[in-house]
């Protein structure tokens, strides 16, 4: 059974920063693509950022990119977001999710998912 624990969560002030943490077990993580979702009170789900098995490829949300940064450990089987210059707009439920192959795209399937860290951005 794949666990995805997400960690890091808290409230921060309108440009702060957060390292937001997924600790992954169940299944060998350094042969999957990672990735970050995070739904808003009152919004859609939206993806975040991911990257692929080796960490050797990123994507980003265009409403994200050269604000947050998301990496890997294989060897500890976890993966990073760090957000740098929040905004009060970044305020959601961050989730941490395992896709079904070493690739990630739009059409790559989502296995799993962790079960929220709470991030809370005050003006």
């Amino acid at each position: 059974q794949v666990q995805l624990v997400e960690s890091g969560g808290g409230l921060v002030q309108a440009g702060g920063s957060l390292r937001l943490s997924c600790a992954a077990s169940g299944r060998t993580v350094s042969h999957y693509a990672m990735g970050w979702f995070r739904q808003a009170p009152g919004k859609e789900r939206e993806f975040v950022a991911a990257l692929s098995a080796s960490g050797a490829i990123t994507y980003y949300a265009d409403s994200v990119r050269g604000k947050f940064t998301i990496s890997r450990d294989n060897a500890k089987s976890t993966v990073h977001l760090q957000m740098d210059s929040l905004k009060p707009e970044d305020t959601a439920v961050y989730s941490c999710v395992q896709y079904s192959g070493p690739f990630y795209s739009t059409t790559v399937r989502v296995d799993y998912w962790g079960q929220g860290t709470q991030v809370t951005v005050s003006s």
